[in-house]
Order: structure tokens, then sequence, then C-alpha cells
């Protein structure tokens, strides 16, 4: 009967949107704490203080859920229909990562992973909890352990079937489902990505200190960001996509089916100049629907203040002075040191 319903289920994630789906158990990721003990006392997380807050949970999934017998893992595409280097010349321009140029992930994942998760009540009764990048869930861990992928040495799961552009959700339930394969690596001697990397966040292969991470930088860290760092940004105003591109499983990956994670209108190689000018309002109205929304006005302006100053373009240098008594203290710096970067 399991493995009927894990046949069925597969078949039916793959019906409702998702690119792959494979099974593994709350007890497939041993080596979890220690290696996220270690992350947290490096001081790697930075300002993700969630991180260390929730160290039990996070390492462990059956304490998370003690109830949940298998872990469904799936997997769902959003590759690009084109590279994201090629926007790093575009200097008076902004690039945004690729997974926020449309609609919040999500909750388009999350509506799916309900969707699957409804029809396995139905079909077979039980309980299930979904989760995807919002709570204690080590979902790169998990989708190793369930054969989607190996973490690659930029620490992103990658597939040999589908490259490195795809989201991830999970579906815990109280089902003994059987479990498949765990997956190995195939980086071999590759160092694409940690060679690639402007800010030298690798400090070894498989190992990422956040605090150097454009990701990190630009999404989660609050405040200023450290001044050597700043040149190193780019253009780059929301994410990093240089490890994820580069890599030559990519070759490989999977188009993307879903619509709402195309691009939106204006929002490849958006012009700096008029992000800059972005009031609260502005901001929020532009970004409705979209997970650049959540790190604010300030966060954000704050980054296009910092990609005018790596432009070199003199037509930018009023648009930075005319932020220079910001409100906000922190755009008010990043506008401070555009405009004397650009003199």
């Amino acid at each position: 009967m399991s493995e009927d319903l894990k046949s069925e289920l597969r078949a039916k994630a793959l019906d409702v949107g998702f690119t792959a789906c494979a099974v593994t158990h709350p007890g497939a990721i041993p080596l979890a704490p220690e290696r996220l003990a270690e992350f947290i006392k490096a001081g790697h997380h930075g300002q993700m203080g969630w991180m260390a807050d929730r160290m039990a949970w996070r390492g462990n999934p059956s304490a998370l859920w003690p109830e949940a017998r298998s872990i469904i893992m799936l997997a769902e595409s959003y590759t690009p229909d084109h590279n994201p280097l090629d926007l790093l010349a575009l200097r008076e321009h902004g690039v945004i990562s690729v997974y926020a140029q449309g609609r919040d992930y999500h909750d388009v994942v999350k509506k799916r992973l309900k969707r699957l998760g409804r029809w396995l009540i139905e079909r077979a009764g039980g309980e299930i909890k979904v989760f995807v990048d919002t709570a204690p869930v080590m979902e790169k861990p998990l989708a190793e352990a369930a054969g989607l992928g190996w973490q690659g040495k930029h620490t992103n799961l990658l597939s040999r079937d589908l490259g490195n552009w795809f989201f991830l959700g999970a579906i815990f339930t109280t089902h003994a489902l059987p479990t498949d394969t765990p997956a190995e690596g195939h980086c071999g001697s590759c160092r694409a990505c940690l060679d690639i990397c402007p800010t030298n966040a690798f400090p070894a292969p498989y190992k990422l200190d956040a605090r150097r991470c454009i990701s990190y930088l630009t999404i989660e860290h609050h405040g200023p960001v450290p001044e050597e760092l700043r040149a190193k940004m780019g253009n780059r105003i929301y994410g990093c996509d240089d490890c994820l591109a580069v890599c030559p499983w990519n070759k490989f990956a999977a188009e993307a089916s879903e619509v709402k994670y195309a691009a939106r209108d204006g929002i490849i190689a958006p012009d700096l100049a008029e992000l800059a000018g972005l009031d609260d309002a502005g901001f929020r109205a532009r970004f409705s629907g979209s997970p650049i929304k959540r790190i604010g006005r300030g966060r954000f302006v704050r980054n296009v203040l910092y990609a005018i100053g790596n432009s070199g373009s003199p037509r930018l240098r009023p648009v930075a002075q005319g932020l220079c008594d910001d409100a906000d203290a922190v755009v008010a710096d990043a506008a401070q040191w555009a405009v004397a970067r650009l003199a």
C-alpha cells in the first residue's frame, strides 16, 4: 500500500506543478545539528539571530513535530530565460536576484504544498504540516537526504537533472512512506562558484560566511553595510545569483513552468535613479506581492545607493545628493558614501 501511495503521490506532485518529489524521514540528517552549531559558533549567521534561537528545532525535524514519520521534499524550478551575469555590466541599472523578479515564491509554493497535502489526506488520511522557508526546517539537508540533489560547494542544492534554479518545499506527514536514496555529490574539482564570489563569502568549499554574502547583506543585514564590502556589491540591489549562475550543472536546468515566476515588467535591470526616488508608499506599491517588499524602503534604497556609488556615472551623483539628508539615517549614510565615491 505504501509503495502504491508513494507512486501516486509523486504523480500528483508533478500534476499540481512541482518539478520533482522525493521522500526521506525525520532522522535522516544526524550531522545537521553539529554542522549548524559550528556555523553559529563561528558567527557566520550574522544578524540572523532566529537561526541560533531555534537550533533545537532546526537541527532535528522530530523535535519540530514528533508525530511526523516521513518528510516529502518537493522541488519547483524557476530557471531564468536570461543569464543574470550579463546584467552586471549595466552599471546604471540594478540587478535583482532571479527568484525575486516575479511573485513571492513563499505564497506560490505554499499553495501548491497545501493542495498536494489535501490530496494526501483525502486519499489516505493521516495528518500533515507544510513548510516553505518560513519555519526552522533545514530544507537543503533534507532534500539531499531524499535524493533531490546535493549541497554544492556554494552550499545551495544542485541536481544533475534540474541544475540549481529551484525552490524547495516540505510536507511532514504521519504516514510512513518508503524513503528514497540520498544523493551523492558531483562537484568534483570544480571551483566556479567559489571563485566568482565578489566578496569571498566562502571560507572553504561547502562553507558560507553569510556576513560576506551579498544576498545576506542586501536582504537580511540591518544598518550600514561595512565599507570594505560596499564596492564589491556592484549593482546588485537585492540578492546575488553569481554562484548559482556560473554552475556548469545548469546546462541541465529544468525549464520553469509557473508563469508567476516570470519577471515583472521593469524589474530586470531597473533604472537606479528611478528606484532611488521611491518613497515608502511608492516602494510598497512597486513591490506589492514581491519578496522584495519585506525588507522595506530604507534597506532597499540603501542598496540602490551603494549601486549608484559603484556606477561611475556622473549622471547619478545628483540623485545621491538628493538623499544625503534622508530621514532614514542609513539611507543618508549610503547617499553620502555614493556622492563621495562618484566625486
